[in-house]
């Protein structure tokens, strides 16, 4: 699968840094931002109660570094993100409240839409 060869191509190249997968899908005006912490591709996190599977085939975009998630929310009306890193992200940058985080599996996780 494409997305494995990146995976492995980027492990490879990167020296440092957090990592994430930012998948943009814009349609009829709307802006999803799918983001997730790069070791979480392709798990899926249970608490007994919740489980979230965070798929490669609705993840996977470009890797990035975690300092770019400010850019991409900023142009978003709904977003989807997972792990820990991505969501820390996105609180201190104010765009979910704690309040708002689910934690599956030790694995956080937020979603929110702009109306």
């Amino acid at each position: 699968m494409f997305c494995l060869r990146r995976v492995e191509a980027a492990a490879q190249d990167q020296v440092g840094g957090m990592e994430m997968y930012v998948r943009v899908l814009r349609r009829e005006g709307e802006t999803l931002v799918a983001a997730c912490d790069k070791e979480v591709l392709g798990k899926t996190f249970s608490d007994g109660r919740l489980e979230i599977e965070v798929k490669k085939d609705f993840y996977c975009g470009e890797i990035k570094d975690i300092k770019e998630l400010p850019a991409a929310l900023s142009e978003a009306t709904m977003a989807n993100l997972s792990g820990n890193n991505v969501v820390d992200s996105a609180l201190k940058q104010g765009y979910i409240r704690l309040e708002n985080v689910l934690d599956i599996g030790g694995i956080k996780h937020a979603q929110f839409v702009i109306i």
